[in-house]
């Protein structure tokens, strides 16, 4: 174990993702693709070691090139890849998307017979840096099947009642048979996790509620053992943006931020990223929110994921000019051998100009929650 403690663990999915190099237009007709990191708690690590944090990501990929790749890139991005192993026998899962801005981008995962990052046992955990890091952050999808399951409400359990503990409420249907059976799980989760997020459908799966105080009252209704439970409860509420209850009654309800949304995937990770920042600074709440809030609408103006994730002075650039649409920061030519730190958009083409997309570009005003946004 090391001396000094992780700033976040993240537990859960990776794999790779395959973007279209060309937006408006469906699978059937694409014809190249941008590949990059892909898997929600990844994208969580990347985002939050982009702005200075100290993370690790605990995940399994095939024993197969894409993994290797993943395992560099985390490397490439700052994220300690030690604990993500092989599985032999599983392919390293992949995910298409199709890009229809301003808010429809269907994915397609690729996760049969069984994505790896679902064989991560609890006797290969390592509790103990797993109770010193500053931050844990789980999702629902690490629920959705055996071992996985047992493995996230083991390292859940470890820290239970221990700040920061996350669970992204994460909702996959295609992960499950439906609601009714994901929500024993949830709220065996919620008994350890001190801070809940998710958007509209994913608090209605986990609590029964959708109106969104009443979801966030049900999450931080949801306590276990002595000093557990629920203490902050973040409700993504699309185009209406987000809000956020602690247990001490305080409530702060932030807008979203305009953006000219080329891709929605990954804003949310870029939300969650931010947000263990902002906890770990010890913000107020309405500065976490609007932290978090730009972080996500940088994401949405960008084409990738991981690569999109944005530095701290890219934040406050969104934040003093009032919008989300900013140009990316020139990441410098890569390492020899290793990857590009750019977010792949094709070279000679601008990802929102006229003339490069089938779909006039419009200005939506976007949180991580009002389009989708994971990857």
């Amino acid at each position: 174990m090391e001396t000094e403690p992780y700033d976040l663990i993240a537990l859960g999915r990776v794999g790779v993702d395959l973007y279209p190099l060309r937006t408006g237009v469906g699978l059937d007709r694409v014809e190249t693709f941008g590949r990059f990191l892909g898997g929600s708690p990844a994208n969580v690590a990347v985002a939050a070691a982009r702005l200075g944090r100290r993370t690790a990501l605990v995940s399994r990929t095939g024993a197969d090139p894409f993994g290797a790749y993943l395992r560099r890139e985390l490397t490439a991005f700052g994220v300690d890849a030690r604990w993500v192993t092989e599985v032999g026998g599983l392919p390293t899962p992949i995910t298409f998307c199709e890009i229809f801005p301003p808010d429809d981008f269907p994915l397609h995962f690729y996760r049969l017979p069984k994505a790896p990052d679902l064989e991560i046992h609890p006797h290969e955990l390592d509790l103990d840096a797993i109770r010193a890091a500053r931050v844990l952050w789980t999702t629902g999808t690490g629920l959705c099947e055996e071992p996985s399951r047992s493995a996230t409400l083991e390292a859940l359990a470890a820290r239970s009642g221990r700040e920061v503990t996350v669970l992204d409420l994460d909702w996959r249907p295609a992960f499950w048979p439906d609601p009714a059976a994901a929500r024993p799980y949830y709220a065996e989760a919620l008994r350890h996790a001190t801070v809940a997020l998710g958007n509209l459908d994913e608090c209605e799966v986990a609590t029964g509620e959708r109106d969104p105080r009443a979801a966030a009252r049900a999450l931080l209704a949801s306590g276990g053992a002595e000093g557990a439970g629920v203490r902050l409860a973040v409700v993504k509420q699309g185009p209406r943006g987000v809000l956020a209850v602690a247990a001490d009654g305080t409530s702060v309800e932030v807008p979203p931020l305009p953006v000219e949304v080329v891709n929605g995937l990954g804003a949310g990770d870029a939300f969650g990223g931010a947000l263990v920042h902002a906890l770990l600074a010890g913000w107020d709440l309405e500065r976490i929110l609007r932290h978090a809030n730009a972080a996500g609408a940088i994401v949405a103006g960008r084409l990738a994921c991981s690569p999109a994730m944005p530095y701290a002075e890219e934040i406050a650039e969104a934040l003093a000019k009032g919008t989300g649409t900013i140009p990316e920061r020139d990441p410098g030519p890569p390492a020899a051998g290793g990857p590009s730190r750019t977010s792949g958009t094709a070279p000679g083409t601008t990802k929102t100009a006229p003339g490069t997309s089938e779909t006039s570009p419009g200005t939506s005003r976007t949180s991580s929650g009002a389009i989708p946004e994971r990857g």
